[in-house]
């Protein structure tokens, strides 16, 4: 299943620049967990060392916030998932 990964702007050095990544899963977990095998980068950029998604990232899929459990949605073929990273700051 084929499944875009749109990477924003400020992630892209660790994509070798690319706009958009083609990954396979059947879930938005297994996706970034492709996208993570193949730009070791990226896994650093969005995954703590427990594993987890970091909490200041958001995974939208089709335009759509997949929260709560983002890892756990299911994604569909031609599926569009997009990555954001909220900033807080006081």
């Amino acid at each position: 299943m084929s499944v875009k990964i749109k990477i924003p702007a400020y992630m892209r050095s660790s994509t070798d620049n690319l706009e958009a990544v083609e990954v396979s899963g059947k879930t938005v977990g297994e996706c970034l967990g492709h996208l993570g095998r193949r730009f070791p980068g990226m896994k650093k950029r969005l995954f703590a060392r427990s594993g987890d998604l970091f909490d200041n990232i958001i995974i939208s899929i089709n335009g759509e916030s997949a929260y709560p459990e983002p890892m756990a949605k299911p994604v569909r073929e031609g599926d569009e998932l997009g990555i954001m990273m909220v900033i807080g700051g006081g």
